[in-house]
């Protein structure tokens, strides 16, 4: 795997694809590893594709905090620079869609957005609920680390999702062991969640921009896609009914269709 450096914070990332494609770079959630865009990844088989670890996640580098979403933002320009790459279509969900429109408006490198389960921030977003906040920070201390994952992930998924899949989740979990950010870069990363807004400069935001949102989402609320969708100049919107935040997971199909759409006439 190649790495790309950015204020000495090494970044892993890898490539597959054709070269001679467009390029989609993904951009993942708070504390999560590249794995999560398998499913997108294979969709797109016939793009250029690239993954990388966020700082403090996977095989990047745990510099010190504080950590920023604008800085995170410079990292995805390191990765580009290091794979040769000038513009990109960028797909980002929840922390990940936040990196995207801070890139978005600070590099003006994106061909086109894709923003899954995200919020523009500002003071008209809506936060995300206490009881999620509670699930995903204060894990019981008698838990092991496997029922830790899976307690942390009760809120971006759907119950019927869980039963049904048992084995998928448990695969899930292995995967999220192998490359979750440690607990300390979790909460630096959180803070930087905390502390986005681009709600001022969502209008400079001009590239065409696909927004996808879960109606049940227990993290992100629907209503902020539903505020990208009325503020971004240039946006296709679609809800998924009874949708969680995993949506690229537990909705992978369709998510995958609004996304080759939308590919494909950008």
């Amino acid at each position: 795997m190649p790495d790309a450096y950015h204020d000495g914070v090494r970044l892993s990332y890898e490539v597959s694809g054709p070269s001679d494609a467009e390029t989609v770079v993904f951009v993942e959630g708070l504390g999560y590893g590249r794995w999560m865009w398998r499913w997108q990844r294979s969709a797109l088989a016939d793009y250029e594709t690239i993954l990388w670890d966020n700082r403090g996640t996977g095989d990047s580098d745990e510099p010190a905090g504080p950590y920023t979403v604008p800085a995170m933002a410079d990292d995805l320009a390191a990765v580009l620079d290091d794979a040769g790459v000038d513009t990109a279509h960028v797909v980002g969900a929840s922390m990940g869609g936040m990196i995207a429109q801070q890139f978005a408006v600070d590099h003006e490198r994106a061909d086109s957005l894709t923003l899954l389960c995200t919020t523009p921030g500002g003071p008209d977003a809506v936060p995300t609920p206490e009881a999620t906040l509670d699930r995903i920070f204060d894990v019981p201390e008698a838990y092991d680390e496997r029922e830790r994952r899976r307690y942390k992930m009760e809120p971006a998924m759907t119950d019927a999702f869980r039963s049904d899949h048992e084995e998928l989740i448990e695969r899930i979990v292995d995967w999220r062991l192998d490359s979750d950010a440690s607990e300390q870069a979790l909460a630096w990363q959180a803070a930087a969640v905390d502390a986005f807004d681009v709600h001022d400069r969502i209008d400079e935001i001009r590239v065409p921009t696909l927004v996808v949102h879960g109606t049940a989402d227990r993290v992100v609320p629907v209503e902020n896609g539903r505020l990208l969708a009325d503020e971004l100049p240039d946006a296709e919107y679609h809800e998924l009914d009874g949708a969680p935040h995993l949506l690229f997971i537990e909705r992978a199909d369709a998510v995958n269709e609004y996304l080759r759409g939308f590919l494909t006439d950008v």
